[in-house]
């Protein structure tokens, strides 16, 4: 036979008992207390916010000063950023070539390109092709006077990578022209201005 115990409240024990229900109650109706596994620190001032770098980029003959992440690409940060729109996200995998610029002369594709490694080079977009908002470069009147463009979307990869190879040295005939300018992709086929433009700059020995 089981033991069955039996245990007796008197009143002081019943109020003492209606008091610890209450306060049971009570507590369980707070809100949940929100644990953090580290400890909130201020932000000193003149820091830039957690996970981000200062960074000083030099663009177009100016100097910008802002804060990004380790993991922006310099196309973000131009586009998104600085409102420097003029280079193009096409493929964003460096195939295209709409995102091209230069990096201290040379071009580069600015969507495979860390913009916290970029701070000290000299970079120059499209927007900055031009030595003044009055006028053009050369290279871009001649697209104009060639047809070298249709939709425009590659059309600011296109001058950056045109004015390389005359500066380089490898726009002496079309073939070479087209070798060196294989990487910039054209959806609408307008290769045959595009070609046309870079030639007349070259042969009229126009400073680029």
């Amino acid at each position: 036979m089981t033991n069955q115990k039996t245990y007796l409240i008197d009143g002081a024990g019943r109020r003492w008992f209606l008091k610890q229900s209450s306060a049971l109650a009570g507590l369980f109706a707070l809100p949940p207390l929100r644990f953090s596994t580290a400890a909130a620190v201020d932000q000193p001032t003149g820091l830039p916010p957690a996970g981000k770098r200062s960074l000083t980029l030099k663009i177009n003959r100016k100097t910008y000063k802002l804060d990004v992440e380790p993991r922006e690409t310099l196309l973000d940060v131009l586009r998104e950023r600085l409102d420097l729109t003029g280079s193009k996200k096409g493929c964003d995998h460096g195939q295209c070539g709409a995102c091209t610029v230069h990096i201290d002369g040379r071009t580069a594709n600015a969507c495979l390109l860390l913009a916290v490694m970029q701070q000290g080079r000299d970079i120059t977009t499209v927007e900055g092709l031009a030595p003044g908002k009055t006028e053009l470069h050369p290279l871009q009147t001649a697209f104009l006077e060639h047809d070298g463009f249709q939709c425009g979307f590659c059309t600011s990869g296109q001058l950056m990578s045109g004015v390389a190879a005359i500066r380089e040295g490898h726009a002496d005939s079309r073939a070479e022209i087209k070798e060196w300018m294989s990487g910039n992709i054209c959806r609408c086929g307008a290769y045959a201005g595009i070609v046309a433009a870079v030639e007349s700059v070259q042969k009229g020995g126009k400073r680029v």
